[in-house]
């Protein structure tokens, strides 16, 4: 069958499942490291702009890193109103610290990630994610091991966010992915706080681990709802699970929203508003049906392990 011109010779190939594989093209590789946790590289690719790719998984690039960045932070801040504290867990790039900085009401935001030659690159080379997000000065970068971090925490947190790596077995993320971890989380909440993990892909081959985490959030949090946004790069729909105390609003009205947005945000949303969050909040009856079938919570004893790693070559 005919073919088509390939410009690139360079690619970053992510297993998707033992028969799928997803690829992009590299130009450029602007840095490469192995650090004391994880294989980094950011790389300059010919379609979706410059990436971030940790242990051969792609994290998240400059073209469509607002359809993951924003989704994952904004519905815990709606449903909260007015948060003052945020901490984020993992999100080297800096890209989800810059969206909790929009919101006027923040005084406080903590990211807290393993691996600080990531953070460093990401600063360095990534500049279109993090938009001076370290340089506020209501930021504070920490250096550490999330779950450390947990167990030294008073319940002083409006708002925690889970932005971490894909637990795969040989990384430094699997363990975040469990009941124990979200039920540190919780102590560490105020009693009206809200969390949210990012929760995995949501193709129907793909879709257990989504479906399992959003139980195993709910067997922490008594209010727990599954969302997910179309992230290109990431070659399926991306879920995310957000866990409370209070009730959560699985229908809001978008121009209520839009008017909490305009009045308690700096603004400067590229996909989000009232009714987009509207649409996250619809989720499909076969992801429904799924989650209400489950029963499988993660534990430390029992963690989940995401597919594969993937190489460049």
């Amino acid at each position: 069958m005919p073919g088509s011109r390939v410009n690139s010779d360079l690619w970053i190939t992510e297993y998707i499942s033992p028969y799928d594989i997803y690829q992009h093209g590299v130009v450029d590789i602007l840095v490469y490291r192995k650090t004391a946790f994880q294989e980094m590289c950011i790389v300059e690719t010919g379609t979706f702009g410059k990436a971030l790719v940790l242990d051969g998984k792609w994290q998240s690039c400059t073209g469509d890193e607002f359809l993951y960045h924003e989704p994952l932070v904004h519905p815990a801040c709606l449903n909260h109103g007015a948060p003052r504290t945020v901490l984020v867990l993992g999100g080297g790039e800096g890209a989800t610290v810059r969206e909790v900085l929009k919101w006027k009401s923040v005084e406080k935001v903590v990211m807290v990630d393993i691996d600080g030659e990531v953070v460093e690159a990401c600063k360095q080379y990534l500049p279109e994610m993090h938009q001076g997000a370290f340089d506020d000065p209501r930021t504070e970068v920490v250096i550490g091991d999330a779950l450390d971090y947990l167990d030294k925490a008073a319940s002083a947190w409006d708002i925690i966010i889970s932005d971490l790596s894909d637990p795969i077995e040989q990384g430094p993320s699997f363990k975040l992915f469990t009941k124990e971890y979200f039920e540190k989380c919780r102590r560490a909440l105020r009693s009206e706080g809200y969390f949210v993990v990012q929760a995995g892909a949501l193709a129907p081959p793909e879709m257990e681990l989504h479906v399992r985490l959003v139980n195993t959030v709910g067997a922490v949090f008594p209010n727990v709802v599954s969302y997910s946004s179309q992230v290109p790069s990431y070659a399926s729909p991306w879920g995310f699970a957000l866990g409370s105390a209070a009730p959560l609003d699985r229908r809001p009205d978008p121009a209520a929203i839009d008017a909490l947005l305009e009045s308690e945000t700096t603004g400067d949303f590229r996909m989000f508003d009232g009714t987009t969050l509207l649409g996250l909040m619809c989720v499909p009856k076969h992801i429904r049906s799924a989650i209400a079938a489950e029963t499988k919570v993660y534990t430390l004893a029992e963690p989940p392990k995401f597919f594969g790693q993937g190489v460049a070559e």
